[in-house]
């Protein structure tokens, strides 16, 4: 099948070796895009200049948090794994569920609008899959 892989034991060896399997299975890997949303919660973050460096088209990581107020809250982090926010409560329950069952989930930031002191973060939610 011209759809088969096929990988040398010595080379899958050699690949564990020296940290590289991670390179191997990149071209696998797809994001499907699922459902865009915006970040919430901004406005109660700690530290809001962390806003200021958040750029179109950056990825963001999506993880899920125990929290008291939302059972199904999802914590969005910058690349450098500060918080931004949340994805609202309001369309997290389908992706909690899928979280909870050991899918893979990230996001990229789709855009940024000012509005007044507010900063409005749009994100678009992806699948990861392999």
């Amino acid at each position: 099948m011209s759809n088969d892989i096929t990988v040398k034991k010595s080379d899958l060896a050699k690949a564990i070796g020296n940290g590289s399997v991670t390179d191997m299975l990149k071209p696998l890997v797809r994001e499907i895009h699922l459902f865009d949303t915006f970040i919430a919660g901004t406005s109660y973050l700690e530290d809001k200049s962390v806003l200021a460096g958040v750029r179109v088209d950056d990825k963001v990581a999506l993880k899920r948090e125990d929290n008291k107020f939302d059972d199904k809250a999802i914590l969005v982090l910058n690349e450098e794994g500060k918080k931004l926010g949340y994805i609202p409560e309001k369309d997290n329950e389908i992706f909690a569920r899928l979280m909870d069952a050991g899918k893979l989930l990230s996001g990229k930031v789709n855009g940024i609008e000012k509005q007044g002191s507010f900063t409005k973060i749009g994100i678009g939610i992806y699948l990861v899959d392999y």
